[in-house]
């Protein structure tokens, strides 16, 4: 065994994907220290998007103030990716839950300005391509906010601009789009989108979103309508359809507002992460390994997620797939069927969900030694 590619997810709340990358590599060469082993960090376009393509692609992070969900100012960061020319944005970063507290979530005022302004720094700096990752809002405005803040004026009856937040939405009457900032259009936009709820309905951002972002069953029906009241003035001010577009209700609505406001396109995040990481060239080279990873292996783990995305192009080339996991959830066979031969917890014994968190890396690296010592031998 000479060449081994290692292409993980995160792990959430304890390691970054070069984080875990780092790990298995360092377990890697207890058992074979000559083995060349290509670290590829992983993201599936929802946390550390950024910091993974940065990392893989050798560009940089940059530091920006933000408008924050609620109005404050908070610290975002974006990357810029080792082309020169393309960017990365995490809706997350300037607007995502996290950013609220508990008892101030409420997605009838919070808005995705911020990511505009990200939005906007990018454009700045030059970028010709742009990754926007969704995951994690804390809004649901439709990105409402985020097209304010690129220079759309979103109008009520009285010709004044709407208020922040979904609130804001109810009472959209005009979209003016000609104040957009016109490097907008010079910009391919990509959108890392992982889910394929509509905008509106009972599978819209709204109903199935919108509680764990402090909405009440009361407010639920009120943010519908007012995603439906933006989808009717975008339909007719700028003739597009998006209220039934599979993907529309990510991040509350702002899946829509990209492709409304900016002409973006959605996309599965993995397939944007494997093609701006350039993953089957790597592959395409050859290896006698992969090993993949993620914090929890289960059954949605064959849908998209990132060890089912990497093992479709190794199993283009024949090179076996291996995932190294925090724990193993419920229906995690069916990975099976999708290119991973086999999978291993990185948790030796029992021991508390803290611990593991704590030692990821230690525990990663001694699982990445057990399996390369098991591969060897297998090989003899």
């Amino acid at each position: 065994m000479h060449r081994i590619i290692i292409a993980p997810d995160s792990f959430k709340e304890s390691l970054s994907a070069p984080e875990v990358a780092a790990a298995i590599a360092a377990g890697i060469k207890r058992v074979l220290p000559r083995a060349e082993t290509v670290a590829v960090p992983m993201a599936d376009g929802g946390e550390g998007l950024t910091t993974t393509l940065v990392a893989a692609t050798g560009g940089r992070e940059i530091t920006a103030t933000v408008t924050g969900p609620l109005g404050e100012p908070v610290q975002a960061v974006w990357g810029l990716l080792g082309d020169g020319s393309t960017a990365v944005v995490e809706m997350a970063q300037a607007s995502g839950l996290p950013l609220v507290p508990r008892e101030k979530r409420n997605p009838l005022v919070t808005t995705t300005y911020g990511t505009g302004e990200l939005i906007r720094r990018a454009l700045e700096a030059g970028c010709r391509k742009l990754i926007v990752g969704i995951g994690g809002s804390a809004t649901n405005d439709g990105g409402a906010g985020m097209a304010q803040a690129l220079g759309v004026k979103l109008l009520d009856a009285q010709g004044q601009e709407i208020a922040p937040g979904a609130a804001g939405l109810e009472h959209l009457e005009r979209i003016d789009m000609t104040g957009l900032d016109p490097r907008v259009k010079k910009v391919e936009i990509l959108v890392a989108c992982d889910v394929d709820n509509p905008l509106c309905g009972p599978r819209g951002a709204s109903a199935v979103y919108g509680p764990q972002k402090g909405a009440t069953p009361e407010m639920v029906p009120r943010l519908d309508a007012a995603l439906a009241n933006m989808a009717d003035v975008v339909a007719r001010d700028l003739q597009m359809e998006v209220k039934d577009l599979p993907g529309a209700g990510a991040a509350g609505g702002l899946g829509a507002g990209l492709v409304a406001f900016l002409g973006a396109s959605l996309r599965r995040g993995i397939e944007l992460v494997m093609e701006a990481v350039d993953l089957d060239g790597i592959l395409a080279a050859g290896a006698d390994l992969v090993i993949t990873g993620e914090g929890e292996i289960n059954r949605q783990t064959a849908y998209g997620k990132v060890p089912a995305g990497v093992a479709g192009i190794a199993g283009k080339y024949g090179i076996p797939v291996v995932a190294l996991v925090g724990s193993i959830g419920e229906g995690a066979d069916a990975v099976y069927d999708h290119g991973i031969q086999s999978f291993m917890s990185i948790v030796p014994r029992p021991v508390p969900l803290s611990y593991c968190l704590e030692n990821a890396a230690p525990l990663l690296a001694d699982a990445a030694e057990r399996l390369v010592r098991l591969v060897t031998l297998l090989q003899k």
